[in-house]
């Protein structure tokens, strides 16, 4: 049976948010005078960014709620773990507004999304929350584009698990093979759509995991430019990619 819907990530599948979280985060410690602590800016939102993968692995494992991985991600960086909800989550809406500033899709989902707007349904699923990405996804402009948007806060089980993939699926009233999840990390959306029964489309924009093996099960591509002729072969082997 044919792929009938596209599930998509958000977070570097649709929305480039490394680059808008780089440009924010160089924007806010400049104005909180946070930088001086560091050899370079490079330096600050590296450990920036390790703090946050800590605190969303929490936050994907059941140990945190949405709110407390920010107030969290805010205390481990300025090692300060007195600092109160109030003061963490003021924060944190500081640099919400120069990471706001940045935000962009990337040049290839339009031309893809077209591509696919009279043969396919179009759904999300995020690892996180109703309250962000539904806002983030009217912002850019393309919300409209899609049937359903599903977010682990909301829906308590977080990717890998094969339960948020099949939430998508229920919500779309499509069995998992007639499905085909699009996704930028090769374990929580390659290996994690591919195990729960859909058709799993790992982008790879850039090489960023040129070093990592190839998890079994999703098919690898550099640019969403390939995603058409993937969902037309209808085969879940064998379908080619130009990754190289």
């Amino acid at each position: 049976m044919s792929i009938r819907a596209v599930v998509w990530d958000v977070d570097d599948t649709l929305f480039d948010y490394t680059t808008a979280d780089r440009v924010g985060m160089s924007g806010h410690l400049a104005a909180e005078g946070l930088l001086d602590g560091y050899d370079s800016v490079d330096q600050a939102i590296a450990r920036w960014r390790e703090i946050t993968d800590q605190q969303w692995a929490r936050f994907s494992a059941g140990e945190a709620t949405f709110q407390g991985q920010r107030r969290d991600r805010v205390r481990g960086f300025l090692g300060d773990g007195t600092v109160s909800d109030a003061d963490a989550d003021a924060w944190f809406e500081r640099y919400i507004g120069h990471y706001e500033t940045a935000w962009a899709l990337f040049p290839d989902v339009l031309p893809a999304l077209d591509a696919l707007a009279a043969s396919h349904r179009h759904a999300v699923l995020s690892n996180s929350s109703i309250h962000v990405q539904d806002r983030k996804l009217r912002v850019l402009g393309v919300h409209d584009r899609f049937e359903v948007v599903l977010c682990a806060a909301e829906l308590g089980v977080s990717k890998p698990a094969a339960g948020a993939f099949l939430a998508a699926c229920d919500a779309l009233e499509l069995a998992p093979h007639q499905v085909a999840y699009v996704g930028d990390h090769p374990e929580i959306d390659g290996r994690g759509a591919a195990d729960a029964g859909l058709l799993s489309v790992w982008i790879d924009r850039g090489g960023v995991y040129a070093t990592v093996a190839p998890p079994v099960g999703p098919r690898r591509i550099a640019s969403l430019a390939e995603l058409p002729a993937i969902l037309a072969a209808d085969t879940r082997f064998g379908a080619p990619s130009t990754f190289g």
